[in-house]
């Protein structure tokens, strides 16, 4: 009888876990549009450094746009709960740059698993550059 009720009770989760459909990285979560009004366009060309660093209204714009599409994986105001790296710790300035624009528009896929989604085409290049801004303005050292 307990042998019956433990083979039925594992065959129910795994008939739930397989109705819930194809599991991702980030979940089956549409990025959310980033409202970037009040920022200089920057036109087409990918900049090599960011041109809103320190700019009051583009981190206030990235801290929303962080919120909406980063937050779940790297955490609340930038505190990494241990799934993806801890974005306070970026290098600032051009170094840390190059890493965040190779990442955000190219995303990451390590042993064929989508861990973060690219985000080129998605969001504007001034929205990821706020939430660069963003990230930059909860910078702490090791």
């Amino acid at each position: 009888m307990k042998l019956s009720t433990t083979l039925r009770s594992v065959g129910l989760t795994l008939a739930l876990a397989l109705s819930a459909g194809a599991a991702y990285a980030h979940g089956d979560v549409q990025p959310q549009p980033v409202d970037t009004t009040g920022l200089a366009p920057l036109g087409e060309e990918w900049k090599e450094e960011n041109p809103y660093r320190g700019d009051a209204k583009a981190i206030e714009i990235g801290s929303s746009g962080y919120n909406q599409n980063c937050a779940r994986c790297h955490g609340l105001e930038v505190i990494s709960g241990g799934i993806a790296p801890d974005l306070r710790k970026l290098e600032q300035g051009k170094e840390g740059d190059e890493w965040f624009s190779q990442r955000v528009q190219g995303g990451a896929i390590i042993n064929g698993v989508t861990k973060m989604p690219a985000f080129a085409g998605v969001l504007s290049q001034e929205a990821l550059w706020a939430i660069r801004s963003y990230i930059e303005s909860k910078h702490i050292d090791d």
